[in-house]
């Protein structure tokens, strides 16, 4: 991460590759192989079947969190591959990023968070780009930083006027975008803008991501956002910071 002075915006620089850790099952850690065999059972069975395939990875040790960022996180990044490289169709990924999802819920439901609701948290609002499809990401981010103690709020295929009537009446410490498809990115410049001028907190700290960020951070600057994440365990570290920064807690210098 490079960390820059106030009112300057924080970009997280690291591997873009969460699913590689390893090559072999070991206890505590996701292996790639692992990826590649959830992949494609979400795109043929149903998400009781899925849960079941993550209870075993679950029972060896492996946290929840660890499986959110290292697993259900690049298999939906493979789906979105899939369907880049005609292997699969727009439905097929649909089905299969809502089959993630399903997942996602039903895992947090069951082992919940020692920091969940933890007092003081900071309040985060998290959307995926108006007109974007596909939200998995924002819902995956969302319960991250929900576990971790934050006060989150999330919009579903949000549209714009949704989106900004919802910082303008409400305190959120951060907002977070999601964003997918590379022909939204023309619009985002002008929706931060938006946010911040109608934001009910002047200090609001906008966070964007997505893999048109992780393979090239400084287009965060280049749309207005703060800061940016590879993924989402250090989103968190990154969004802290920044809400610091913009607090005035303290200053950063390059």
């Amino acid at each position: 991460m490079v960390a820059h002075a106030a009112n300057t915006p924080i970009l997280a620089l690291a591997s873009t590759d969460a699913g590689s850790v390893e090559t072999g099952s070991v206890d505590g850690v996701i292996a790639a192989s692992e990826v590649e065999a959830l992949a494609p059972l979400a795109l043929q069975v149903e998400a009781d079947a899925l849960l079941a395939y993550i209870e075993t990875i679950l029972a060896r040790g492996v946290t929840v969190d660890t499986v959110m960022v290292d697993l259900l996180a690049p298999t939906a990044r493979l789906l979105g591959e899939y369907w880049e490289d005609d292997r699969c169709d727009f439905v097929d990924v649909t089905m299969g990023l809502w089959r993630l999802q399903e997942v996602v819920h039903e895992v947090a439901a069951r082992a919940p968070a020692d920091r969940l609701h933890a007092a003081g948290g900071h309040r985060a609002l998290f959307a995926s780009m108006p007109g974007d499809k596909h939200n998995f990401g924002t819902v995956l981010i969302d319960e991250l930083f929900r576990r971790d103690g934050w006060v989150t709020d999330r919009i579903s295929e949000a549209q714009t006027p949704e989106l900004l009537k919802r910082v303008s009446d409400d305190w959120f410490d951060m907002v977070g975008l999601t964003i997918t498809c590379d022909h939204h990115i023309g619009e985002l410049t002008s929706l931060i803008v938006a946010l911040r001028n109608v934001s009910r907190n002047p200090r609001v700290c906008i966070m964007v991501g997505g893999r048109i960020f992780s393979a090239n951070p400084e287009r965060a600057v280049d749309v207005g956002a703060d800061g940016t994440a590879p993924d989402a365990k250090l989103a968190l570290k990154v969004a802290a910071d920044l809400v610091r920064i913009c607090e005035g807690e303290f200053v950063v210098s390059s």
